[in-house]
Formats: C-alpha cells, structure tokens, sequence
C-alpha cells in the first residue's frame, strides 16, 4: 500500500524535557526531533494544482520526492494527553505557537521550564506538532540566505525547513523567468546588501531594473548618484542616490531575470500528507513506527491547525486550495485557528512564490495572495468578474474544518481584514456556520510587546491579548469534540456604523496633542501581476473601525485593558522622521491619559485624565473585575486568566493618591 511518508528518521529524543517538569495530570512531556521523508503521486487528482508538479525529478515509481523537517512536543504517556495534536504551520521556519498561546518567550529550541510559559497548552494534554515547509534552496551555491524565508530571513538557529525539488523544462533546461524584490535598509548603511530570492539567469546589469522611491504610492525613480552591482547570481550590493529626498525607509525595487523555481506547492502537500501520517497511520512505508501510535493504534482522534500572520495565510490557503482531505479523502484537520492573517492568503503555490515577503502598507506592498477572494463566503465580485470563496473545494468535499478567524487592530489598517465580512461593493456578508471570525479590539499585531518606539512616532501597543487566544482554543476545542457552540463572531460591521471609512472624521478619532493621524491604510486594487512592476486597477473598498472618545476600538472582543483604559491602544502606528516619515509601520500606537486633570488641561488633550475616570483605587479595580467576568461569562475568558488580570489590577497604583 503507497504510503505518502516513505520514512520517517527519529534523530533524536529529549525524555523528559522541560527539566522534567510535571504539567498537572499530564505529567512530563518529551521532544521528537526528526526528518519525514515523503513522496507524492504527481497523476493524483488532489495534487493536480500543484504548480510545476509534473516537471519535477521522478523516481523510479514515478513519485515526487521531497523531505521536511519534524518536532514533536508530547506527552511522555500519552494515554494522559488529550488525544488532539497543536498543528502549528510554522512561520518563516519559526515555532511561535508557545509565545502566543503560553505566554512564553521561547525561540526555536523550547527544552527549558521557562519555554513552557504558563504551561497551558501542557496542562491541557496537546501534542505539539511542527514541520518544515519554506525550502532551503536544494543547491550547492546558495548563501545562508535562502528562498526557505524570502530574501530576508536567515536559515538556522533552528528554523523549520523542507527540501522540495527545482522544477524543469521538459527538454531538461533551466525554468526561467522574471522575479521582483525590495529591499528597505533601516539602518541607513550605505552600500547595503540586497539578498535574493533566486539566482539571477545572469549578471548582465542591463537585463534588471533598480528603482527607488521613498514612498509606497510615489513614482518609481532612478536618481543620480544611485548604483548597484551584483556581488554573484545571489545578492546585489545597493549604493543610495545622492539626493537627500531617500532616507533609510526608501524603497528599493528590483525586477531581474530568474532560473530554477521551486515546487512550492508542495508546501501545502507536505502539511496534508505528514499530518495525515501522524492521524491515521501506524508505521511508515518502511514499517517504522509512527511516535503518536501505540500498541499499534493510532493514538489521534482530532487535530486544531495554528498559524499566525504570514502562517495564518498559509493555512487559510491550504483549507481554500483543498489540501484538508488526504489522497484517500479523509479529513486532515478538524479545526483551524487563522489568526492574525487578515482577508489574505499566501504567496506559496506558484511558479517563482515568494512566501516571505508580507504586504503593509508601506513594504512589500504588491503580493499575490492579496487578490480575490477574500473571505470564506462564496461571492461574485465584479470588479475582477469572478466568483469564488475561501471554502469552495473542500465544501465540494465535505472536508471543511471548523474556523476561527482572529484579527487585531493591525489586519483592518494592514491586512485589509474588513473584506472578510463585507462583499466587494462594502455591504456586509453572512458567514458560514462553520466560520466565527473575532477581531481583538484595539489590539495590534504582537501580543505583549516591549513598550518603546523603535522606527515609530509613538511608544508601541503593549496590549496582550492572549488570554482571548487561550479561551477561544478551548472553544475551538469544544466545538470539534461535541458540537458545542463557540461564542458568536464580534467584529465590526457597516449596517451597525462600526465600520467605517479611515478619515479621522468618520472614525472620531481624537485630535491628541503631538500625535499625528493620516488615515494612510494598506489600500488593495485589482492588480495585474502579468507585468513588472504590477499594474493596478480598480480600487475596492477596505473599512476600519470606528473609536471612542479615547481612539480606543467599538467592536470586536474588548479586553479589560481597553474596557477599563489607562491610555489610548491602537493598531497602526506612523513612521517617524529618517524612516519614510508618516508612513504606516507594522506597530500600534500607545498614549497614556494624563494622571491629573490640570494636566490634561495644561496640554489640551480631550481625553479624561485618570483622576476624573477612577475616583480611587478600589474604584478601577471594581470596574476591570466587572469588565473580566463579563468576559468569564461569555466564554471568551478562562477562569485562570481571570484571576491573573484581577490580581494584576489590584496590585497597580491606578486610583491611588500621588506618594
């Protein structure tokens, strides 16, 4: 019997990890590390849309082949776990799972108690799964930077990778074609580097274009005093024009002449076929033994898929390409978590994909995966003529997992995440019953950040909004195990007067002394992709939402911090001088209310001091314990949470008299 993963290669075993660490009635957990190798049937209808597949090296069966890279988190006995697998389609080769859900600050080799976080996906009994998928280049001659990320990511430091082949012609020869980079140089060294995506065909300078502009939406320029020259097929060297009008947030295009593609669809193949392994299987084509399997049973009885921002596109493009059932058509995940991934998809699935690159704004603004559809409803779109919907094939299927889409702040200004819930004309849309879609209200992109400015006007978003992810996995959890109903989708919608054009007027954001608002957002046309650089079209309408009197966000899932505020939290944040000045920039704006009111008043700012919200400690420390058993209440907060957020309210000097 074909079995997709021919050999599965254990390299190594950590047991017990944590430093032994017992995680409630679950106990210790151990760590798997590994290669899959794997191979697919290029003539099978499911792998029919997997671009290049059928110029890809054969062996002798007539199979594609490729290898990923395995980690496994577990439990030591898994008769004590829960019987479910953590999938998480890892980002840019990195494990963020555990940052995002336990709270911890782990890298790429979570071994200690500290990278255990809070536990709670251990506490809970998970098996954690990760696999790589973005490709180290398969030759000889690639540096350490590599396609496996885009062009500006580093392999290593243990990043997940995959070894998918390089498609040919079917003469033999190279596949070649036309690439497109930027680059943006924030440290303002001058000459910088710029690494690439893919080799070059050649280095013949006049065949590649280098443009520059300082802005997303200023014409493409070639100033005096700019140069560039290629270092070899894999990196150029970038000399800035003399003109002072570019500083170090400048946009650097290049368009050059390419070779050797990747079988990136594999990507989405590799996640089906390991993860249907791990579910169904007992042993591989080879007789070994599958590690969740035992005494010859598979040991899975449901999987939740994970992916955060650039692999949440990834697994919202997976479900809409139709990789949740497997060659033998059985379901490979139950439910998904897409979260922070906005209205868009991935730029995985094609001949030269870029899957690293993510579309803001200001960088990288042109992507692929940002055309339509947009949202898991099927709808006609007139603009681009079609009809579609991220659930076409595996409702043909009856595969579909059961969704939840979770976005901030960042996804209305940044993804464009207003189009998962509006049609292309801007009129609300009713979403499937397998779909809730939850935006966290004035939450931006990371969760807990470090409150500085970095290349930003103002201090960043420090809002963590992680006890919403917790309480809404175990939702998720409920809702594939028994049916059980998750909260009701919160997000903004037009009908309601939430969602709102970007103008200050018509979101009543308030004019704050010193902070400045443009309305600038990540503006979306129909793009024509088939010239370089893309030509845009017809523009669709993209919504926010709208603000209180603070600029703090009216719909969606509000946290205490937001229901009981200290400051103003949004999800964009502005450029600051040197850096493409008022430019959007992947951050959130953070501004404190003044303590006083004659301070305030000294300053101008509209918005209530502390002193004329709170009349004393015992007072804020009421309202957030009001504001957290609401949430308690409506299952979007889990007890433990709960108690963490009251006590961490009762322990703050909001309300108290000045020492």
């Amino acid at each position: 019997m074909t079995r997709m993963v021919t050999e599965i290669i254990i390299t190594k075993i950590e047991s017990p990890t944590f430093e032994g660490v017992s995680f409630g009635s679950v106990g210790q957990y151990e760590r798997i590390e590994g290669i899959l190798k794997c191979e697919v049937n290029p003539r099978h209808p499911l792998n029919a849309g997997i671009i290049n597949v059928g110029k890809a090296p054969r062996n002798d069966r007539g199979f594609v082949e490729y290898d990923v890279d395995l980690f496994i988190l577990k439990p030591i006995d898994m008769k004590k776990g829960n019987g479910r697998i953590l999938y998480e389609v890892s980002n840019r080769g990195n494990k963020l799972a555990l940052r995002f859900i336990n709270n911890s600050i782990v890298g790429n080799d979570p071994r200690t108690t500290k990278d255990a976080g809070n536990g709670f996906l251990m506490r809970q009994g998970y098996t954690i799964v990760w696999t790589g998928w973005q490709a180290s280049y398969p030759i000889a001659t690639a540096p350490p930077m590599s396609v496996a990320t885009g062009s500006r990511f580093p392999v290593g430091d243990g990043r997940m990778l995959a070894r998918f082949p390089i498609a040919r012609s079917a003469d033999g020869k190279p596949i070649l074609g036309l690439s497109r980079e930027e680059f943006i140089d924030d440290s303002n060294s001058n000459p910088f580097i710029g690494y690439l995506t893919y080799p070059a065909t050649n280095l013949d300078l006049a065949k590649a274009t280098l443009t520059v502009r300082e802005k997303e939406r200023d014409p493409r320029q070639t100033p005096i005093g700019m140069s560039w020259r290629y270092l070899d097929e894999w990196r150029i060297e970038i000399t800035r024009p003399s003109n002072s009008a570019f500083d170090a947030g400048a946009i650097y295009e290049f368009i050059y002449p390419v070779k050797d593609p990747i079988v990136y669809g594999l990507a989405f193949a590799s996640m089906r076929d390991v993860v249907s392994f791990l579910r169904y299987e007992v042993t591989d084509g080879k007789g070994n033994p599958n590690p969740l399997a035992s005494e010859g049973v598979p040991g899975i009885k449901k999987i939740i898929a994970f992916g955060a921002s650039q692999s949440g596109r990834v697994l919202q493009d997976l479900i809409y390409q139709g990789f949740n059932q497997d060659e033998k058509g059985r379901v490979v995940f139950d439910g998904a978590n897409v979260h922070i991934g906005g209205s868009r998809r991935s730029w995985v699935n094609f001949e030269f994909a870029l899957p690293g690159p993510t579309s803001t704004q200001h960088t990288t603004h042109f992507q692929v995966n940002d055309q339509f559809p947009f949202t898991f409803t099927t709808l006609y779109d007139p603009i681009s003529g079609r009809t579609d919907g991220f659930l076409e094939k595996c409702q043909a299927a009856k595969t579909c997992p059961k969704i939840m889409h979770t976005d901030t702040d960042t996804e209305l200004w940044e993804g464009r995440a207003s189009l998962l819930y509006t049609d292309t004309l801007g009129n609300d849309i009713t979403l499937p019953d397998n779909v809730r879609v939850y935006l966290f209200a004035s939450c931006y992109h990371v969760p807990g950040g470090p409150i500085d400015k970095g290349f930003c006007q103002q201090l960043n978003n420090p809002l963590d909004y992680r006890p919403l992810t917790r309480a809404l996995l175990v939702a998720l959890d409920k809702w594939i195990t028994d049916g059980t109903e998750p909260p009701t989708s919160r997000y903004p919608k037009r009908a309601d007067g939430i969602l709102v054009p970007s103008d200050q007027q018509s979101t009543g954001f308030p004019h704050i002394p010193g902070v400045n608002y443009n309305g600038l957002y990540n503006v979306l046309h129909l793009v024509n992709y088939n010239v370089q650089p893309p030509a845009e079209g017809p523009l669709y309408p993209v919504f926010v939402s709208k603000v209180d009197s603070d600029g703090n966000g009216l719909a969606g899932i509000c946290l205490p911090d937001v229901e009981t505020p200290v400051a103003t939290y949004t999800g964009w944040n502005l450029r600051t001088a040197g850096h493409a000045e008022n430019e959007l920039y992947l951050g959130g704006y953070y501004i404190p209310f003044a303590q006083t009111q004659a301070e305030r008043l000294a300053k101008g700012d509209p918005r209530l001091s502390l002193e004329e919200r709170y009349s004393n400690h015992n007072d804020y420390v009421e309202k957030v314990t009001n504001a957290v058993n609401h949430l308690v209440r409506e299952h979007l907060l889990l007890k433990e949470d709960a108690e963490r957020i009251k006590e961490a309210a009762a322990q703050t000097s909001i309300g108290k008299p000045p020492k």
